[in-house]
């Protein structure tokens, strides 16, 4: 998970980072990783997770009516939770207002071309 400085180290209050990304569903164990998550989803901030990323948006209860692309392994933890799966190509990726999400590794220019897209950055040759 890459979120700058996501918690105040003394009182535990959010700072306010504008972006969330992860990788990885071993994440979803933590619970302080779920209210960070569920932060961000509340305040319709950017969010990008990719294969088993989709686990820890569905631990954290933000998947309800939203399209998501994962691991498809990872599919009925996506529906189970109330979101969509979305069966895409290992290389695409999926975009549901600003969750950005891909199933795979090959799929790392597609999502972080998407992910930027959604942040509004310009990329110029």
């Amino acid at each position: 998970m890459v979120a700058m400085r996501l918690l105040a180290p003394s009182h535990g209050a959010f700072y306010s980072p504008c972006v969330m990304v992860f990788a990885g569903g071993y994440l979803r164990l933590n619970e302080r990783v779920l209210a960070i998550v569920r932060h961000f989803s509340e305040r319709d901030k950017p969010i990008a997770a990719i294969c088993h990323g989709a686990q820890i948006l569905s631990a954290a209860g933000v998947l309800e009516g939203k399209g998501c692309s994962a691991y498809p392994a990872c599919g009925p933890e996506v529906t189970t939770a109330g979101g969509r799966y979305m069966d895409i190509a290992m290389d695409d990726a999926h975009v549901d207002g600003k969750l950005v999400t891909a199933p795979a590794w090959p799929a790392h220019p597609a999502w972080l071309a998407r992910f930027l897209e959604v942040l509004g950055t310009r990329i110029e040759p």
